[in-house]
């Protein structure tokens, strides 16, 4: 019964089914990091000029 069990653990530790997925979600988080450190950088001068593009228009 305990070389059942070891058998299928060992053999739970090698699948690597969920590797990709996780892959997929650190590659999107560090996306999403890098576009919000992106807008807050560029913010005030994306308003400043959506703020002239206004006043031009009035």
């Amino acid at each position: 019964m305990l070389q059942k069990f070891k058998g299928y653990a060992l053999n739970k530790l090698k699948e690597e089914k969920g590797q990709g997925m996780v892959e997929y979600a650190l590659i999107i988080g560090l996306v999403a990091i890098v576009v919000i450190a992106v807008l807050v950088l560029l913010g005030p001068a994306i308003s400043a000029k959506f703020q002239d593009i206004i006043n031009a228009l009035q």
